[in-house]
């Protein structure tokens, strides 16, 4: 499609009409959906001027999304962000991101051309029956476009005040042979953000000059994709992708020193390097059958500001599809993993053993039961896995879907997710910033490995209802109570081998927790020129440990906001003309203060927006400048950092032009 095409494609789909594959992994529709689930469609990431992943999925609601630093990203679903939110599994194609030898998913290395994305499937809730481990709070599937879609040429450069440069190249065809292509590459130099957390000369709020490239960033990436059928009948899909990619981010860090003043603030450039390979083979039975088989390779070579990995993953998944009676579907799978992790280790933070290999098996199976046809359908499934750290576990589900009639739909679900231990639970030990007392004696939290960590569980409870109003309005929304056991707490304890000055701590599983709340979204198509889109979230949550115990990193309530508003306006001015506007507020982080092993502080609440204005003076050229953050110079998002691992700081206002062409 050209780019006028492409603006209004999706405007006609009423909104429960939007096709998602996340939640049962079969083919669906968000109104036929037992699940919170919201897809972000390609023209909503386009008119929203992101120029990244995580500036897209601010438009789901539920999604917590904050800018940590000039690389890092905050993001999680109802509540416990962090840096490494560990509660939240994101994939990209079916491949999944999630790192476990950090417990989290690195955001500066998940980049895709967005012209790319056919959708983004954002599911708040578990998701584990059919995802698997750490599919707890939420699962994020960005799924990019086939390449019998990105037939010929499509060029984009631009840059402005924070993202200095950037330009992509995408280049699609067929061969003779009916094998559809694709091969792009795209290059980024981002600028620095402002001064980190405690060198202000204002105030952490206050209007405060750069202090210096310290935390820019810059990287490259290229791939290719392959997409064909064949067999009789053309029953047979293949697809054959990978992409590479190689950077450098700087990090402002305050690290640990055993000399007068017993810390140092340090700006390091960290290398961003990595690669991926992924094949799919879908084999179509019949309308109601069909089974498929995925093999992914993925490399990641990354530092962080105190401690490097390497890690290589391979895995081998199988799904099949097939319907049991009129009234019964079954899908069901399997599959297998490996993760060889490699860490290099530094003053501040250490991994033993350094080289170490980790094995997972999964196996699922759910049905689906038409109670009534085409008004109450039953799901019941489980996800059963083993891994090295907690052997097996099992994570069920239910859910109920009622279609009141072709315009409303009812569910609900009752769900068990785990989320198991990571490479850094199990084996890391770590020096922190030191607390200094008087006569200026510096006292060190040493955190030291406890292989006997057990998966933190949820059982969450939910409940939603939708509404196409009519064809132009339709609103949705989203009940939940979400508790959590076994949460990964740190307690001091006693530890005779070590200094007097330095103070052990260890984890432990001795917190518990509940969070709570709803999010509601809606979407108005006001006229045939001005289309509204926005959400209200709420965010309720406790957690308790034993006085001996504080519940550490992601694992404290106060980290994630308890309100958040969003507004999208897009107006289309005439035919060549666009305007979009985007305002979002978030509350309050009331996370306790930085220091130690802590993690948290007190950030502000804030309102920001967003403005694009596009114009295409011919079909297959558009033109558009793109305001962010305008109504503060600069605002911290984020301050879930420990001090060994980076610090957050201010997100500047910027400004950028933006030329695509294509044809």
């Amino acid at each position: 499609m050209d780019l006028e095409q492409l603006s209004q494609a999706d405007v006609k789909v009423p909104a429960m009409d939007a096709e998602v594959t996340s939640v049962t992994r079969e083919a669906s529709t968000i109104g036929h959906s037992a699940a919170a689930v919201f897809v972000i469609t390609p023209e909503m990431i386009r008119r929203s001027g992101a120029r990244n992943i995580p500036e897209a999925l601010r438009l789901a609601p539920g999604l917590d999304v904050a800018q940590i630093n000039g690389s890092q990203w905050a993001i999680s679903s109802r509540g416990f962000n962090n840096w490494l939110a560990n509660k939240l599994l994101v994939l990209i194609d079916g491949r999944t991101i999630y790192t476990p030898g950090f417990g989290g998913v690195l955001w500066d290395v998940q980049n895709v051309m967005l012209e790319d994305v056919a959708r983004i499937e954002v599911i708040r809730g578990p998701g584990a029956t059919v995802w698997g481990a750490n599919a707890v709070n939420g699962v994020i599937n960005i799924i990019t476009k086939s390449a019998t879609d990105t037939h010929g040429v499509l060029a984009t450069a631009g840059g402005g005040s924070f993202e200095r440069g950037f330009g992509s190249l995408r280049v699609g065809g067929q061969t003779d042979a009916g094998v559809s292509y694709r091969a792009y590459g795209m290059y980024f130099n981002q600028a620095s953000t402002s001064a980190p957390y405690g060198t202000y000369t204002q105030g952490p709020n206050g209007v405060s000059p750069p202090c210096g490239p310290y935390d820019a960033m810059q990287l490259g990436q290229g791939g290719v994709r392959f997409d064909w059928v064949a067999g009789p009948g053309k029953t047979d899909k293949m697809t054959l992708q990978g992409d590479y990619y190689n950077g450098t981010a700087q990090n402002a860090a305050v690290d640990p020193t055993f000399t007068s003043p017993f810390e140092q603030t340090l700006t390091l450039t960290q290398p961003l390097q990595g690669s991926n390979i992924l094949g799919r083979w879908t084999h179509t039975v019949d309308q109601d059958s069909d089974f498929s088989l995925q093999f992914f390779y993925d490399h990641l070579g990354q530092s962080i500001p105190a401690v490097g990995l390497a890690q290589d993953t391979y895995d081998l998944d199988f799904t099949d599809r097939f319907s049991l009676t009129d009234r019964q579907k079954i899908v069901w799978g399997g599959g297998y993993r490996y993760t060889e992790d490699t860490f290099q280790n530094t003053q501040a933070i250490s991994v033993q053993p350094t080289s170490l290999g980790l094995n997972l098996f999964s196996a699922f199976i759910q049905d689906e039961i038409a109670i009534v046809p085409d008004k109450l359908t039953f799901t019941a499934g489980c996800k059963l896995e083993h891994n090295d750290f907690t052997g097996f576990e099992a994570q069920p589900s239910l859910r109920l879907l009622w279609m009141i009639n072709k315009e409303s739909s009812a569910w609900a679900a009752v769900s068990r997710a785990v989320r198991t231990p990571d490479v850094m639970d199990y084996f890391m030990t770590a020096v922190y910033q030191p607390t200094i007392i008087p006569p200026g004696i510096p006292i060190f939290p040493y955190q030291e490995p406890n292989p006997s960590i057990i998966s933190e569980t949820l059982m969450a409870y939910e409940l939603g209802y939708r509404v196409q109003a009519t064809d132009r309005f339709s609103w949705d929304l989203a009940l939940f109570f979400n508790h959590y056991d076994s949460i990964v707490t740190y307690s001091f304890i006693a530890d005779p081998m070590l200094p007097p000055n330095f103070i052990p701590i260890q984890g432990g599983n001795q917190g518990v927790g509940d969070g709570y709340g709803f999010e509601w979204s809606f979407e108005w198509q006001v006229s045939d020129r001005w289309k509204l889109r926005g959400y209200y979230a709420l965010l309720e949550m406790e957690a308790n440990c034993p006085p001996t115990a504080f519940v550490a990193f992601a694992g404290q309530p106060g980290t994630s906001p308890n309100n958040q508003v969003s507004l999208m306006s897009s107006w289309d001015l005439g035919s060549n003309v666009e305007f979009d506007m985007m305002a979002r507020y978030v509350d309050t982080l009331t996370g306790p203060p930085q220091g130690g092993a802590g993690a948290g502080g007190l950030v502000p609440s804030y309102t920001n927006m967003d403005l694009r204005l596009a114009w295409r003076p011919r079909q297959h050229l558009e033109l558009q400048v793109v305001g962010q953050n305008l109504l503060s110079s600069y605002v911290q998002q984020f301050n879930g950092q420990t001090p060994t691992l980076g610090l957050p700081t201010e997100i500047p206002r910027g400004v950028y032009g933006k030329v695509t062409l294509q044809y």
